[in-house]
């Protein structure tokens, strides 16, 4: 059973900086994309970035130059780091990873349970 477990979320002033990490666990062959993704109140999930098993990146626009994505393919992690942090950001962030599991010839879906980030005076 794949688990994906977020932490670093918390509440932080306008202009300040989070880092958010993402560690994958269980039984499994591969990680190959994984990301990030998150949901303001009243707001559709939206992607933030994401970061192929090569290190290739991709960011949304509201977040670029921002928010940095990378991950450590040995500890089965994937980090964001967030600065210059607006109201705007504040959201659940949750992390997606594309995995390749015992008895499936494709990866899978998986998503974490999410991490509050609240950016407020």
């Amino acid at each position: 059973q794949v688990q994906l477990v977020e932490s670093g979320g918390g509440l932080v002033q306008p202009g300040g900086s989070l880092r958010l990490s993402c560690a994958a666990s269980g039984s499994f062959f591969r990680i190959n994309s994984m990301g990030w993704y998150r949901q303001a109140p009243g707001k559709q999930r939206e992607l933030v970035a994401t970061i192929t098993r090569g290190g290739s990146t991709n960011y949304a626009d509201s977040v670029k130059g921002r928010f940095t994505i990378s991950r450590d393919n040995a500890k089965s992690t994937v980090f964001l780091q967030m600065n210059s942090l607006n109201s705007e950001d504040t959201a659940v962030y949750y992390c997606n990873a594309y995995i390749v599991v015992p008895s499936y010839a494709t990866d899978m879906d998986y998503w974490g349970k999410g991490t509050l980030v609240t950016v407020s005076s």
